[in-house]
């Protein structure tokens, strides 16, 4: 066994040993991780947003096509909405939900497919 781990520590020093696995930094092996970290919250904030725009529309304003005239439904983000003859919309998404719903979509989509390239090139 001597001569065995003394030929492997010779051909180490002489350097014509192959070694089966690459070889990473450890900022190598960080940044898929990270890219599938950042990805994996920015879809959980995605899921939660759309699931805030669908409660607003179908469950707080449930009673809104019943009372309304002029209604109006969007599937992407979901919402229902009631536009009044002065132009006032009731039942609306706040604004900042559907910027968080868009820039928390096109956040997971953007890391996701750089996470799967950088999985791909290895």
């Amino acid at each position: 066994m001597d001569d065995a781990h003394s030929s492997v520590a010779a051909q180490r020093r002489v350097g014509t040993l192959s070694v089966m696995t690459p070889s990473t930094t450890s900022s190598e092996a960080v940044r898929p991780t990270a890219l599938w970290g950042v990805s994996v919250a920015s879809l959980c904030v995605f899921l939660l947003s759309w699931a805030l725009c669908w409660v607003n529309a179908y469950v707080v304003n449930d009673d809104l096509p019943n009372a309304c005239d002029d209604l109006r439904r969007q599937s992407f983000p979901p919402e229902v909405v009631c536009a009044s003859a002065d132009g006032t919309l009731t039942g609306a998404n706040a604004g900042w939900i559907e910027v968080l719903f868009f820039a928390s979509l096109v956040v997971f989509v953007l890391l996701a497919s750089m996470a799967l390239a950088s999985v791909r090139r290895k």
